[in-house]
Formats: structure tokens, sequence, C-alpha cells
């Protein structure tokens, strides 16, 4: 009896000093298909679950009709490449995109038949130093509330199972409860380049992190892992700190992008690069529990910083949103001129039936 009690207290003891972490999948870019929002010849263009609507942000002078096109969302082709100014000209800035990447069925692989992330990069051929950071078309909201969206990309009204969860989590962007982290994964198909890749990660006070992933030179699926060199296992040399458990805020992560760095002595001219997805395993920042008192409902001091940290996400995004739409619709259309030999053609053509006409008469 004493030995089974003594047993039972050590594996307490030991299972109470490491330290109990959580995986999530911070974002799937195989779930980020465009299937809504049809452009004139009836394809989709946006993502149902992370179209965002930004009028809300442009002036009177837009018409409804103009409006309703003003729909972004984390849909793949609206990804951005931002390159360096070591790396930025032209060509490179015309060329370098991101696409949706189809599997093959028969590749060997869980998502087998299922789009990832695509990204074209050209770097600069002489020695230099160069990066670029693929990002999302705009910063990812922390805070906005899970909801449906229509055909035509319309925000529905929140069914009762839908409230109090947010649009960008469960791998659209965000991972919230997040306290110290522990390790990053990305699965990403390496095609023998020497470039480094880095995480990007974006904390709820705003701060933009780094994390270098490795270099992807290898060929083939692979899942690249940072572990956090100062992470403690062990609880009992960790620093304890203690905080007001209300209305402190539940901290949170969102992915910010990737940052790809060639260094000057490596080849460059083309990237290519294939990305699944991003996941982390963190500690919880806060144990959540029932309690005796529903505090929020009483005082609705988080409710209120929230919203307000939305409103201000929005606007910030909706105004960027508007100036490229403006910049958008002012860009020419027309792909080469309109031939002079071909209306003169048509004219003289038009005068001789004229002629022929009169001399029958």
């Amino acid at each position: 009896m004493k030995r089974t009690l003594f047993l039972t207290v050590a594996a307490m003891i030991l299972a109470g000093s490491v330290a109990v972490a959580r995986e999530s999948v911070l974002i799937d870019f195989s779930q980020l298909d465009a299937d809504t929002v049809a452009d004139e010849n009836g394809n989709p263009t946006q993502n149902s679950r992370t179209v965002m609507d930004y009028s809300v942000a442009a002036g009177a002078t837009f018409t409804s009709d103009q409006k309703t096109l003003m729909k972004t969302s984390l849909a793949l082709p609206e990804w951005e490449v931002l390159l360096n100014s070591s790396a930025k000209n032209p060509v490179s800035v015309a060329l370098s995109q991101v696409v949706a990447a189809p599997v093959k069925e028969s590749a060997d692989v869980p998502f087998a038949g299922k789009n990832v992330m695509g990204v074209r990069v050209i770097f600069p051929t002489w020695a230099n130093n160069a990066n670029a950071k693929i990002v999302p078309a705009f910063d990812i909201p922390a805070y906005e509330p899970l909801s449906d969206a229509d055909e035509n990309g319309e925000r529905q009204k929140p069914t009762d199972e839908q409230k109090g969860k947010y649009l960008f989590e469960d791998g659209y962007g965000v991972v919230r409860n997040v306290g110290t982290l522990k390790s990053i994964a990305v699965t990403t198909m390496g095609m023998n380049y020497p470039h480094a890749l880095y995480v990007l990660l974006k904390d709820n006070d705003g701060v933009e992190r780094r994390y270098l992933m490795g270099n992807l030179y290898f060929d083939g699926w692979k899942t690249l892992i940072w572990n956090n060199p100062d992470y403690i296992s062990e609880v009992r040399t960790r620093e304890i700190r203690v905080y007001p458990i209300y209305p402190r805020g539940i901290p949170f992560v969102k992915f910010a992008g990737f940052q790809v760095a060639r260094d000057a002595s490596h080849i460059g001219d083309n990237f290519i690069g294939y990305f699944k997805d991003v996941k982390v395993i963190y500690d919880l920042a806060i144990l959540t529990s029932d309690r005796d008192i529903d505090d929020e409902d009483l005082w609705g001091i988080i409710t209120k910083k929230e919203r307000d940290r939305q409103n201000g996400e929005m606007a910030r995004f909706g105004n960027k949103q508007v100036n490229r739409y403006l910049e958008k619709s002012k860009m020419a259309t027309e792909e080469e001129f309109t031939s002079s030999l071909e209306e003169n053609s048509d004219s003289n053509a038009q005068s001789s039936t004229q002629d022929s006409s009169a001399t029958v008469q």
C-alpha cells in the first residue's frame, strides 16, 4: 500500500514538472481555395471562409455597384510577394506571384488532389543579398467574429453555434490562448534551392517576429521545424508570473507570412516554392474553466476591447484596399493598339459597297 502511494505521488510530481504544450494548425493553405464571388466569366475569385468586405471604409463617392466589387480574401492568388530594395525591379515585381498549385492525385502525401500555395520569386542574378516576403493581402484580423458568407461574399448573421468564435481560427491564420511558443513546423516542398526560409508571426501586442526554419536545399516534401532554444521544460526552474484572471485579454499569434532570403553567394533568378501548412506547439496562456459568476456578461470589458481592436483593424485594412481598388480602376486594360490600317480597310470596303450600290441603281 505504501509503495503504491509512493509511486502515485512520484508520478504526479513528475507530471507536474513537465510543461504541457498543445499543437494547433496556424494556417492550412489547402483550405484557401477560391469558391465564391464569381468574375465576369463565372469563375470564383475569393475564399468564402475568409472573404472580407472593405467597402465599409470607402467614401460616399463610390456607387453601390463599385462597392460590391470591394472584396478580398485569403484565396491564394490574392497573396502578395514583397521584394526588398536589392531585389526590386520592374520585371521581378511583375513576375513574382502566388498561385494555387494543384497536387497530383497520384502523389504519396495525405493532401494529394488538393491545392497548396505555389510561389514564384525573381531574385537578382548579380551578387546581392536579397529577400522576398510572401504575405496575405491584408493583416489577418484576430477579432473578426465567425459567420457564413453567401455566393456574393456577403457576411450573414452569426448562428447560435458561431457566437463567441472567430473567423480566422481553425487553420485560417490565428491561434488563441498562446503562451510560450515551443516549436513551429512548416510543410514545404524543396527544390534544391539554398535559400533560407523564415516564418513571420505577429502577437497580440502587434509585435512581428521571424523564425528561421532552415534552408530549402532538398528535394521533395519535408517538414521544417524550429525549436525554441529558450524553452524551459522543467517547471521548477521557470519564472512564475501570476496575472489577474479578469479582464486580461487572451494572447494570440497570427500568421504574418513567409520570408525567403537569398544570399549574395547563391544563384539568383527564379525561385519556385510550395507550402502546405504551418503548425505551432505552445503552452496555454490561461487555463479556461467554468466560474461561478460570468464576469464578461456582467462587465463586458473584454468585449469592448475586442470590438475596438476589430474596428481599428478593419479601418487600416479598408483604407489600404480602397486605395488599391482606385489604382486598379485607373489601370489601362488595352493589350494592343487599334490598327489604323484595319480602320481604313473597313472604310474603303464600305465606300466600295456604296459605290457599287449607286452603279446598280
